[in-house]
């Protein structure tokens, strides 16, 4: 994984890079400005870069996959310099997404400190400003989420200009563009089954918690970083198809096991309360099994529990229960293994080059073998 630790390397000090030329523009305008670029920096500081990761292995994956692939490993300026600036891309449109994914949550927390609308709202409390902090917090952490989406569009402008192929920039913005909508999409299906999940029939509840699954994170997390990185290296349709079949499932096993964590997790791991997409109310595949089957007085006091924003310690420690005993949390461990091993099959079968193919496979044990 050392090639994969120096690539991270790579990413960090380019994002640091682009920030300081953007920087001036704001420090231009005006002072006052100064928060939003400190805190753009703390956001995108860190992390654990998977997509990033996919991104540069999808890429590297095609281009050692010919008759002519460079055994040399990837080398400094040309093609790597537009892999390393379209996954820093992706990991700047990630820090926007969870910016509002966080405001639409409403949660306190990101990574063990304040969520940036929690940090803008400190910050009018902290200088006395008029109005309402809550309503400042929300509406420049709103802003910040923004201006993230403008400088990921064009950080990853710029490395297509370093991208020889007119097909293969085509491709690969076409994959961008697709990503961000189907992202949206999801994350909005995933706030309407909070609010909409009682309109809709018990035997619907699975599947429609597997299509936010796919949407909101399974193609966003890897499927699209895989196919943006190997459509850079100008991947045929056989080799993109090979990597959709290794992404997609294991982009849905990487969510389940992100959903275990969003209610069992440890906060000083996850960087999140425990329980709280118990608080959040988030209806996940590990909530639709468990009410499937869990007799009627205890459905209806999950459904009850679920999404209560007061939820006591005792009261997480009742649901986590309740969701161990109803045989939830085994069958989602069961439905993790079954996708991992889906998407194994289809990378060994791949055409494709062997270095990355086992530093694919390693990645799928690490992005799903997270602890809780």
């Amino acid at each position: 994984m050392s090639e994969s630790i120096r690539f991270v390397d790579l990413i960090q000090t380019r994002i640091d890079g682009f920030l300081d030329a953007r920087a001036s523009i704001l420090v231009s305008i005006a002072d006052e400005l100064a928060p939003v670029e400190a805190f753009s920096r703390d956001f995108l500081s860190g992390g654990k870069r998977f997509r990033a990761l996919f991104c540069f292995w999808g890429w590297q994956a095609v281009r050692s996959s010919g008759p002519d692939a460079d055994e040399r490993g990837p080398q400094a300026g040309g093609a790597l310099d537009a892999v390393v600036s379209v996954a820093s891309a992706l990991e700047v449109f990630h820090a926007a997404a969870l910016v509002h994914d966080d405001i639409i949550d409403n949660s306190d927390t990101r990574r063990g400190a304040p969520s940036a609308h929690r940090r803008f709202e400190g910050l009018h409390a902290e200088n006395g400003w008029e109005g309402s902090a809550a309503g400042f917090g929300t509406g420049a952490a709103t802003l910040l989420g923004d201006l993230m989406l403008i400088l990921s569009d064009e950080l990853f402008d710029e490395g297509l200009t370093e991208v020889v192929s007119a097909p293969a920039r085509r491709a690969a913005r076409a994959e961008f563009n697709r990503m961000r909508v189907e992202v949206t999409a999801g994350q909005y299906l995933d706030i309407f089954e909070e609010i909409g999940w009682n309109t809709q029939t018990d035997a619907d509840q699975l599947s429609r918690a597997e299509r936010v699954i796919v949407y909101k994170s399974a193609k966003y997390s890897i499927e699209a970083p895989l196919v943006i990185g190997a459509s850079l290296a100008g991947a045929t349709i056989g080799q993109l198809e090979s990597l959709r079949s290794f992404g997609l499932p294991l982009g849905i096993a990487y969510q389940l096991r992100d959903d275990l964590l969003g209610v069992f997790g440890d906060a000083s791991v996850t960087g999140k309360p425990s329980g709280d997409d118990l608080r959040e109310g988030k209806r996940t595949v590990l909530i639709a099994l468990a009410r499937e089957a869990l007799p009627a007085g205890a459905r209806a006091t999950l459904d009850e529990l679920l999404g209560d924003r007061e939820l006591t310690a005792q009261q997480i420690e009742t649901l986590q229960m309740t969701l161990r005993a109803s045989g939830a949390v085994d069958k989602v461990e069961d439905l993790i293994t079954t996708n991992v091993e889906r998407a194994i099959e289809a990378i060994d079968a791949a055409p494709l080059g062997d270095q990355a193919k086992a530093q694919l496979r390693e990645l799928a044990v690490t992005v799903t073998k997270r602890t809780y």
